[in-house]
This record gives structure tokens, C-alpha cells and sequence, in this order.
């Protein structure tokens, strides 16, 4: 049995270990403290932010427990859009170049699509999660008022991130940046593949039609459509369109450059008649049917090929604002400047050429411009066909009477052949010739047709016998209008000769007759008889043989009758070949023909009677009764009735007020004509 001594040492000794053991825990704890110590430092400076942080929240440990469930079901959207998110942004660094390698771009940028649309989506999904928590705070007051209005300010300006551009910004913009750089690429595809049409090989439409081939490549067009369809998906179709219509407007207009259109630009005011822009006018109707066969006619089918796929309302409307902008407009307004013009007769033929080149390109202009995208076009084409037809019918219509004004105007001083002889014998022989003949009676029919009525050739025959006879009746009038009887009739065998001359063979003849032919080239005949004998056949009888003998003493008579009769003849051939020498007959052969005849009333009496008489008075001087040598009796014979030198210029009728007057410009000059 243990002692007393032994319990003792024993507990003694198990003292001793639970103090060492002790000891070692002591020894372990300091060590841990003093690793402690700077982590506590660091919580405690955490403290206060921490504190900051949870200090809102205010509520009992069962409501906190409750809100756990709300943050979670928010926590599950919101990480997913955060995903997405930066996949978005892992795909940018995918983005290539489209230029040099657009399937890849298309590719990425529909990949970037679709994650756009998942965040979309799922931000409306994570918004609302959140304003949900938001809510439950407010109505079991977790959270005091100003964190609360704090949230509520946040998740305002998400909404209005989600909904500005569609939720365009949701991905920090990246998918705009990307549908730009292919906007910039359709813009490119279409820019360096627009090569105006070079003028080497320019040759303005003739009779046959000429329809011009697509201006861009297939394989170009194919990338078109590629870029185009996805550019319309994200809604830039407007956007297309316009880029569209700026490059390929701007590429017709460059064609039509060289053509130098400047003129299209005329104001009325700017011309003082049709006849100072008749080139223009014959010019106009060559460059539209260019602009419309080779450059719109082209649009018109490449505009079909690129946009087919969106439909017809917007290819049509694409290409009525390329015709617009690229110039078609212009050359209407041309033709209205035109007919705003003054009247003159010569405008109803620059009328009917522009009636000529409009009817021309009818079907052409039906068939481009006939949707409703090109209403503006069609309504100044109508409007343009209106004025040319009611411009050219009224001017028609009007042209008898303006040929019947003119017999106030008093005759050509010289006996000539008025111009407006000249002009309206040339005139209705145009209206009649292959050239105007069946555009002016397709007019003539329309404007009959508006007021209901109906128009036949005969009535365009018919008009122009009515202007011939008012011709005619000018003619007997202005004859009358001159004191000297003998240039009446110098007057009146020219103009005979001119209708005669000048019809006969001709488009106009032919509707006038033979026998209306025939009568003036009698009456030629007949007023070149008078004219003789009113006249030059008057002279011979001053150098009378009677009671001249020269034998005995009768010589000495005979010279004093001789000189008599040598001075009244001389002066008498000087005053007439004095006022005839101003007088014109413009026909070389009605001239040479009549200085003939009158070279064969005057001459042979003259050589026969100097032959037998001349020696009387030769001694005594020539010069002053022997004036003249057979010879220069001929020739100054022959000199008479040649025109001088002058502009022939046209029959023009001024029209103030929108009215014919009675003036024919520069009625009393002459030509010469052969």
C-alpha cells in the first residue's frame, strides 16, 4: 500500500507536467499573438469602410435572412450578362478587316450580334430582379431611405442605358463601331467600283435603242447584297440607301460632265429668242436620250440587282433619287425654259423637236420612271408635254393670221423678194418634209383631243392652202404700195418667179397643184413683158430716123437731129439705168434673162442707128453725144439688178404681251441667191 510519500511525490510530480504542458500552451499563445497583431491592425483599419457599408442596413437577423433568397435569384442573371459581356469584348479582338476579309467579318459580327441579344435580353430579366430587391428593402425597411434612393438612382440610369438606341450601348458601343467599319465597307464596294463612262467610247444614241450593260462586276454586286442584308437586320437601311444614291448619282453626274450641260442651268431671261439657243435645244435632245439610255437605263437595272431582295418600293425609290439628283430634272426644266420663251415661229419647231425627242424615250420614260418613288418626275414630264403641245399648236394655229399682219409693212424698196416669202415658203415645205410632218400632226391631234375634238390631216393641208393664199394676197397688196408702176412689176415678176422656182419639185408644190405652179410662172412671164414695156422698150423710139437725110444739103439738118436725139436718149437710159440700178432681181437667171431681153430691145437699134448716124457727130466728141460704146451700152446693161451684199437673215415676229405684232425684222434686206 502506497505511503503517504509516494502520493505526494506522485501528485507533485504530475503537477510539474501540467504546468510544463501549460507553459507550452502560454509560449504558443504568444507566438500567435504576436502573429495576430498586424492582422488585426489591418481589421481594424477595414473597420470603419466595413461599418460604412453595412451601416444602411438596419434590420433584425430573421429579416436579413430573408433577403438572402432575392439576392440570389438577381445574382444568377446579373453574373450571366456580366458573361456575356466580356465575351462581347473578347470578340472585338476577332473583328477583322472586311475589306480583305469580309465572310470572316459577317461571321464575327453575327456572333457579336447574337450576344448582344442575349444581353438584351437577359438585362431586362436582371433589371428587374434588382429593382425587385430594391422594393423588398423599401417595404420592410432593411435599408434606410438614402442608401434605398441611392439603388434607385442606379437602376434608373441602367434602364435608360437598356433602352437609349435600342440598348445600343449595353456593350459599350462595340456593335455600332462594327456595323460602321461595314457601312464603310459598302460605302468602298461602291465607290472604287463607280467608274464614270469613258467619252472614248461615247457615241450618242442614234435610231436604234441602246441599253447599257451593269455598270459593276457580279462578284461586286454579290458583296453588295451580302453587306446590305446585314446592314438592313440592324436597321440601316436608310443609312444604305443614301450612301447608295450619294455615290451613284455622283458617278452619272461625272459621265455626264464632258458633255458640257451648262446650258441646262439657262434662265428665259438669258436668251432673247429660241434662235440664239438652237443649238442647245438640238444638243438637249441627244443628251437626254444619252442620260437616259446608257446612264439611267443602267441605274435603273443595278438598282434592281442590288436592292431586289428589300423589294420594289425600295429600289424604285432609290433610283428616282439617283435620276433626280444625277440631273434629269435639269433637262426638264430645260424644255420648260423653252417654251417660256418668246414666240417666234421658228420656236414651234424647237417645240415639236423636243415633242420628237420626249415621244422618242416615251416608253423608255414610262418604264424607269412610271413608279410612284419618281412622281416628281412624272408630274414636270406632263406638265413639260402639255406646254410643248399647247406652245406648238397655238403658234400653228396663229400663223395665218401673222402672215396677214404683215401687209402693213410696207414692201422691199429694191422690188426684191420679202423675206417672209423666203421664210414661210421654206417653213411649210419643213412642216410638210419627213422631219415634222407627222410629229406636228401627232400634236395637233393630242391638243384637238383635250378640247374634245378630232383632228385630220386635211386640216393641216388645209391650213397651209390658207397661209399660201394669205402669201398671195400679201403680195397683191405690197405691190400696190409702190408709186413707180415699174418697179411693181419688177417686184411682182421676182416673187412669182421665187413661188414658182422655189416650190415646184418640192413637198409643198405638190399640195399647191401644177396648175398653181404654172399660173405663177405665167405671171412671171407676164409682169417681165410689162416691166419691158413700161420701160427699156420705150428708149429705141428716141433715136427716130425720120427726116434725116444726108445727102445735099439735108446733112447739116441731119447732124442737129442726130444730137438731139443722141442727148434725149442718153439721158434718158441714164435716169433709168440711175433708178434701176438700186432695184434687185435675187434670181441669177430671171436676172441674166431679163438684162437679155433688155439688152435685146436697146441694143441692136442703137449699134444699127450709131452705124448709120455716129459719124455725124463722132468729130465733135464722144463724150458728149456718142456716149456710149455698143459695148459699154451692153455691159452696163448687164450690171443691173445685182444684189449688194447683205446678211439674209430670217423672218422673226417680236411678240410682246404673248402676242404676234405686225414687225418682220430686217424686212428690206436682201440676198443673193443663185
Amino acid at each position: 500500500m502506497m505511503t503517504m510519500m509516494e502520493k505526494g511525490v506522485e501528485n507533485l510530480i504530475s503537477a510539474r507536467k501540467s504546468l510544463r504542458v501549460n507553459l507550452e500552451k502560454s509560449k504558443a499563445l504568444g507566438v500567435s499573438l504576436d502573429k495576430a497583431g498586424p492582422r488585426l491592425v489591418e481589421i481594424s483599419q477595414r473597420l470603419p469602410s466595413l461599418e460604412a457599408a453595412i451601416r444602411p442596413i438596419r434590420a433584425q437577423r430573421e429579416d436579413l435572412g430573408a433577403v438572402v433568397g432575392h439576392i440570389n435569384r438577381a445574382v444568377v442573371p446579373a453574373t450571366a450578362v456580366l458573361k456575356v459581356f466580356d465575351a462581347i469584348h473578347g470578340l472585338e479582338k476577332s473583328l477583322s478587316d472586311p475589306e480583305s476579309d469580309l465572310p470572316g467579318y459577317l461571321g464575327v459580327l453575327k456572333r457579336l450580334k447574337e450576344a448582344f441579344r442575349f444581353l438584351g435580353e437577359n438585362c431586362d430579366m436582371a433589371i428587374q430582379w434588382l429593382a425587385d430587391i430594391v422594393e423588398y428593402l423599401k417595404d420592410h425597411s432593411v435599408a434606410d431611405g438614402k442608401f434605398l434612393s441611392s439603388l434607385k438612382e442606379a437602376l434608373t440610369s441602367l434602364r435608360e442605358l437598356h433602352s437609349e438606341e435600342d440598348g445600343g450601348r449595353l456593350d459599350g458601343g462595340l456593335l455600332e463601331v462594327a456595323l460602321g467599319r461595314l457601312e464603310n465597307e459598302y460605302r468602298r464596294l461602291l465607290t472604287e467600283n463607280s467608274v464614270p463612262l469613258p467619252m472614248s467610247s461615247l457615241d450618242l444614241p442614234g435610231d436604234q435603242p441602246s441599253i447599257a450593260p451593269s455598270p459593276l462586276p457580279v462578284s461586286v454586286i454579290k458583296k453588295l447584297q451580302t453587306v446590305l442584308t446585314r446592314l438592313v437586320a440592324n436597321k440601316r437601311l436608310e443609312k444604305c440607301v443614301s450612301i447608295y444614291v450619294e455615290v451613284r448619282s455622283s458617278n452619272v453626274r461625272e459621265s455626264l460632265q464632258a458633255l458640257n450641260l451648262d446650258y441646262l442651268e439657262i434662265s428665259v431671261s438669258e436668251f432673247n429668242d429660241v434662235q440664239s439657243i438652237e443649238g442647245h435645244i438640238a444638243n438637249w435632245g441627244k443628251h437626254l436620250e444619252f442620260a437616259v439610255k446608257h446612264l439611267l437605263e443602267a441605274e435603273y437595272k443595278l438598282c434592281n440587282d442590288v436592292f431586289e431582295r428589300l423589294g420594289l418600293d425600295v429600289w424604285m425609290g432609290c433610283f428616282a433619287k439617283i435620276a433626280a439628283q444625277a440631273g434629269i430634272l435639269a433637262f426638264l426644266q430645260f424644255g420648260k425654259t423653252v417654251t417660256e420663251s418668246k414666240k417666234d415661229p421658228i420656236k414651234m419647231l424647237k417645240l415639236l423637236d423636243i415633242f420628237a425627242s420626249l415621244n422618242k424615250l416615251r416608253l423608255d420614260f414610262n418604264r424607269l420612271f412610271g413608279g410612284a418613288a419618281c412622281a416628281e418626275i412624272q408630274k414636270l414630264t406632263r406638265d413639260l408635254i402639255k406646254r410643248v403641245i399647247d406652245g406648238a399648236s397655238e403658234l400653228f394655229w396663229e400663223l395665218q393670221v401673222q402672215v396677214e399682219l404683215q401687209r402693213q409693212v410696207p414692201p422691199p424698196p429694191d422690188g426684191s423678194v420679202p423675206k417672209l416669202i423666203f421664210f414661210i415658203t421654206d417653213y411649210c415645205n419643213k412642216l410638210l418634209g419627213d422631219d415634222y410632218k407627222s410629229i406636228l400632226t401627232q400634236v395637233l391631234v393630242i391638243e384637238r383631243s383635250w378640247k374634245h375634238e378630232i383632228f385630220q390631216e386635211r386640216q393641216l393641208f388645209d391650213e397651209l392652202l390658207n397661209i399660201m393664199r394669205a402669201v398671195q394676197q400679201n403680195l397683191e397688196t405690197w405691190s400696190k404700195g409702190y408709186k413707180d408702176n415699174t418697179l411693181s412689176y419688177v417686184f411682182l415678176m421676182n416673187n412669182h418667179w421665187h413661188l414658182y422656182k422655189h416650190l415646184k419639185g418640192t413637198k409643198l408644190g405638190f399640195l399647191l397643184g401644177d396648175s398653181w405652179l404654172r399660173e405663177h410662172e405665167q405671171y412671171k412671164d407676164y409682169y417681165s413683158a410689162v416691166f419691158l414695156r413700161e420701160s427699156w422698150a420705150k428708149l429705141p423710139a428716141l433715136l427716130s430716123r425720120e427726116g434725116l437725110i444726108l445727102f445735099s444739103g439735108g446733112r447739116a439738118t441731119a447732124r442737129d437731129l442726130v444730137k438731139k436725139r443722141l442727148k434725149a436718149f442718153n439721158e434718158a437710159f441714164d435716169d433709168m439705168y440711175k433708178k434701176q440700178s438700186n432695184w434687185v432681181i435675187l434670181d441669177k437667171e430671171l436676172r441674166e434673162k431679163t438684162c437679155q431681153l433688155i439688152i435685146q430691145a436697146i441694143v441692136p437699134v442703137y449699134r444699127s442707128y450709131m452705124q448709120n448716124y455716129g459719124p455725124l457727130v463722132e468729130q465733135e466728141g464722144s463724150s458728149k453725144y456718142a456716149k456710149y460704146t455698143v459695148q459699154s451700152l451692153e455691159k452696163k446693161l448687164n450690171s443691173l439688178f445685182v444684189p449688194k451684199p447683205a446678211r439674209h437673215g430670217s423672218f422673226k415676229v417680236r411678240v410682246p404681251s404673248g402676242k404676234f405684232n405686225n414687225s418682220v425684222a430686217d424686212q428690206n434686206q436682201t440676198a443673193t441667191v443663185k
